[in-house]
């Protein structure tokens, strides 16, 4: 029996497969870069920031005060009371769409932009 072996035009098929890949990473699944922060505190909104400013915010909630930074277009939890410090962990949010949430102290952010990179989401 011969073993199978790639011909020629496999390899063509395997680089334009491998180059529309690319393209369509590179056009579909790209996100934006925000332009405001919103800041929410319970199911209340606190504020809505510009990220073109430099900014160290303290928000109230029920274990304390949980502070924010906005810096270089960026937004993240800075320091928060809770005890997991998941949302210190998230890092910072750059992207429009990207949130973090402390669940203790029931703070969130969000970044938005000029529209929202999903038309819904179901669970």
């Amino acid at each position: 029996m011969k073993a199978n072996r790639l011909l020629p035009g496999d390899y063509v098929v395997i680089l334009l497969g491998l180059l529309l890949v690319i393209y369509l990473f590179k056009t579909l699944w790209h996100s934006e870069h925000a332009a405001t922060l919103q800041i929410r505190q319970g199911s209340q909104v606190i504020a809505t920031l510009s990220l073109d400013q430099e900014r160290v915010m303290d928000v109230s909630g029920p274990l304390g005060i949980s502070k924010i930074e906005i810096k270089q277009g960026k937004a993240r939890f800075l320091s928060s009371p809770c005890s997991n410090q998941y949302c210190i962990h998230q890092g910072w949010l750059a992207h429009m769409g990207q949130a973090a949430i402390c669940l203790p102290n029931r703070v969130s952010l969000e970044l938005l932009g000029d529209k929202k990179p999903y038309d819904s989401l179901s669970y």
